[in-house]
């Protein structure tokens, strides 16, 4: 079949058209949001367009944020003060959706976030040795606690203590410990110590509310488990798998200050923490966010060790019966505590936004 090429006139004529498209049909040019702060949530419970309850439900109704955003790269829309420019986003449970909601965000051309803050404000179970249910703690290391490998609790040799051990060791807790982040993948990521001191000197004085149904959860516990809630520095541990029970806890115990050169202290078991902090670390890698401006609270829903004379199947039982004990009063408590500082960050920004905060003298 013989090929037509067209005449000089109409190569013209084709040219003449191209240029002449309307201007509608070139690239946006609309100059991105500065955001001042990023809400982190990671659960909610919405049933047919309506908000019940759960991490997001107090900054959608208490702060508030009435802008909605679309979001179809996430698991809901996002919410937006365009007063203060603060951001919330639901991340959904887990690692790998909270990874790939937060890396969806700071890829979004709509939003800069070269210089925003971001706050983690979630639920979590709490380690009685160091605090008790309804309190808050400013996290410094967040852990992974699903990289490694594990044997069988019914095949754990007889002076194993855990049957959890690291990449590249043959027994738990083998020294060294390899680095935290390596080709295997990242165990434990540090925050800016600075930023969360100051954040936990600004709010370590909140008085958390007390009442009836926290004294009876925490009566059964001694120690900072029995105290009423508190605000605190501790860290967490983060899995996609839900434990129970004194040997595992017993686990993180150890398996936190192993990751983190013997800094960190268990408090807070939850999921989401290594996820947002594996794509912040890209993000930043990126230059599209500052891994230094990232701060995780973490409330005490309910304990990750039963209360004497309940095994840890019992209490497992027991939650899918009646909930979590304090779930309310640390989604209440979480608000409290992160409030404070988002509105610090954001209502200062001719300070914030070019200078991290710390504590005064340091």
């Amino acid at each position: 079949m013989l090929r037509r090429f067209p005449t000089l006139l109409t190569r013209v004529a084709i040219l003449a058209a191209l240029v002449a498209r309307p201007a509608a049909a070139a690239p946006r040019t609309e100059k991105p949001i500065e955001v001042r702060v990023v809400v982190i949530t990671t659960w909610e419970v919405i049933r047919g367009g309506k908000d019940y309850r759960g991490e997001l439900y107090a900054w959608r109704n208490r702060w508030p944020m009435t802008t909605e955003l679309p979001f179809p790269a996430g698991v809901n829309p996002l919410l937006y003060d365009p007063g203060r420019h603060v951001l919330a986003i639901l991340t959904g449970m887990a690692t790998a959706r909270a990874s790939a909601s937060i890396m969806a965000l700071g890829l979004d051309p709509r939003f800069d976030l070269s210089h925003a803050y971001w706050v983690l404000a979630g639920t979590a179970g709490v380690d009685p040795r160091v605090a008790s249910a309804g309190s808050t703690a400013w996290e410094r290391f967040v852990v992974d606690g699903d990289l490694g490998q594990e044997v069988d609790g019914r095949d754990i040799p007889e002076d194993w203590p855990s049957g959890m051990l690291p990449n590249g060791r043959t027994t738990p807790f083998a020294e060294p410990p390899p680095r935290a982040q390596n080709a295997d993948g990242n165990n434990a990521y540090a925050l800016n110590p600075d930023l969360v001191d100051w954040a936990y000197g600004l709010t370590r004085d909140i008085k958390l509310p007390d009442d009836a149904a926290l004294a009876k959860a925490r009566a059964p516990y001694s120690g900072p488990g029995a105290a009423p809630p508190f605000v605190l520095e501790g860290d967490g541990l983060m899995s996609a798998r839900f434990w129970y029970g004194p040997h595992m806890t017993a686990w993180a115990e150890r398996w936190v200050p192993y990751w983190t050169g013997g800094k960190g202290v268990f408090a807070m078991s939850a999921e989401e923490d290594t996820g947002v902090m594996q794509a912040l670390s890209f993000l930043s890698g990126a230059g599209r966010v500052k891994l230094d401006r990232v701060l995780m609270l973490r409330a005490g829903s309910d304990y990750v060790v039963a209360p004497p004379g309940m095994t840890a199947a019992e209490q497992i039982a027991r939650q899918a019966r009646e909930g979590l004990p304090a779930n309310r009063q640390a989604l209440d408590n979480l608000y409290a505590v992160a409030s404070p500082v988002v509105r610090a960050l954001a209502d200062d920004w001719v300070k914030t936004r070019d200078a991290t905060p710390t504590v005064a003298g340091k």
